[in-house]
């Protein structure tokens, strides 16, 4: 009878603590899947062609720079009266409208680092008008989000 009851007790101890440990290990491991941070989104307006185009861009606009430092001469004339030259410094790039204000049409965009030509601001400075440097697309970006570069 003694070792019936030192059995049981054994049993249900044991039990326990299988159950504890498991829903232990199991709490430790949703905690660690979400201090994760998920990947990048990809929305269905994201157009994939601006996105795989931008890493080459940044190196060509390097391989460009490069050349602007060369002849200085030529690019201060390539500028229009009022412009400068600038670099994008928000880390996730910026999106080219094609008016000034949030809900007109994304007609492109620009990356991080990029070197754009600032035209002009808007009426309420909210807004700037670039074209890409070493290109020919324009469009209107939200200020403060470009560093005036010399």
């Amino acid at each position: 009878m003694l070792s019936g009851l030192l059995k049981f007790i054994l049993g249900v101890s044991l039990a326990i603590a299988v159950l504890i440990g498991s829903g232990v290990a199991v709490a430790l491991y949703f905690m660690n899947r979400t201090a994760i941070p998920p990947a990048k989104p990809i929305f269905s307006n994201d157009s994939p062609a601006v996105q795989n185009k931008s890493p080459k861009a940044t190196n060509k606009e390097t391989a460009s720079s490069s050349s602007d430092s060369a002849t200085p001469n030529e690019s201060a004339e390539a500028l229009p009266p009022g412009a400068y030259r600038g670099r994008v410094t928000w880390s996730e790039g910026l999106s080219m409208r094609a008016e000034p204000n949030q809900d007109a049409e994304r007609i492109g965009g620009a990356t991080f680092n990029q070197r754009v030509i600032i035209l002009e601001e808007s009426q309420d400075k909210d807004w700037q008008k670039i074209r890409l440097e070493g290109g020919t697309k324009e469009g209107w970006v939200k200020a403060g989000n470009i560093e005036r570069v010399d």
